[in-house]
């Protein structure tokens, strides 16, 4: 376990090896799960003033389901998260040619029309975070799905790249540059450690 604050990181963030390979999953990670995506309460303000930029890129029956369940909904377990359809697919996901699932407020970002990128809980996957409800304490867990990041974690054990590495723009983005640094000098300094010369 890492300790950076108050921030308790696991192990597995900087010994595994992951880089996502949307060729293989196909944006399984906007699909499959128990819920739509975690929001943050700031991020609501996000949707609100990103909407209707983002409304262009959205299907029909993404737009559907937008009207029926509003553009966030409240989750028992898991509090804020992005409508779905069927307890599916995001209704913020769009399909490219390749059949691939993608976050059509992360296109409406790339082509300039927002400044906001994506909910910072679909930047950091496969890190989940999570807030301990008694003390200012916060989890940082490496949780890739089993089947669907199997061609990710190959990726990454071939390019030989560390979660925190592939993940460095979301995890800097959340914590903060000086946070970012100190990860890397511990995975550093944990890599000698395990390498001695």
């Amino acid at each position: 376990m890492i300790v950076i604050d108050n921030k308790l990181i696991s192990d597995e963030i900087v010994k595994e090896q992951f880089v996502c390979d949307l060729s293989k999953c196909k944006g399984a990670c906007c699909v499959d799960g128990d819920a739509g995506a975690p929001l943050e309460k700031e991020e609501l303000d996000q949707i609100n003033a990103v909407f209707e930029k983002v409304l262009p890129y959205l299907n029909a029956e993404s737009r559907k389901e937008l009207e029926r369940q509003g553009r966030y909904v409240y989750d028992k377990e898991f509090g804020w998260v992005t409508p779905t359809i069927d307890s599916k697919v995001c209704v913020y996901g769009i399909k490219d040619k390749e059949g691939i699932v993608k976050c059509g407020i992360e296109q409406a970002y790339i082509d300039g029309k927002v400044k906001w990128k994506k909910p910072i809980s679909c930047h950091l996957f496969p890190i989940i975070t999570k807030k301990s409800k008694l003390t200012a304490t916060e989890y940082v867990n490496y949780e890739p799905r089993e089947d669907n990041c199997k061609a990710a974690c190959a990726l990454g054990k071939k390019l030989k790249v560390p979660v925190y590495k592939f993940l460095k723009e979301p995890l800097t983005r959340k914590y903060g540059a000086q946070f970012y640094k100190d990860l890397d000098a511990t995975a550093k300094h944990m890599q000698s450690k395990n390498n001695p010369k």
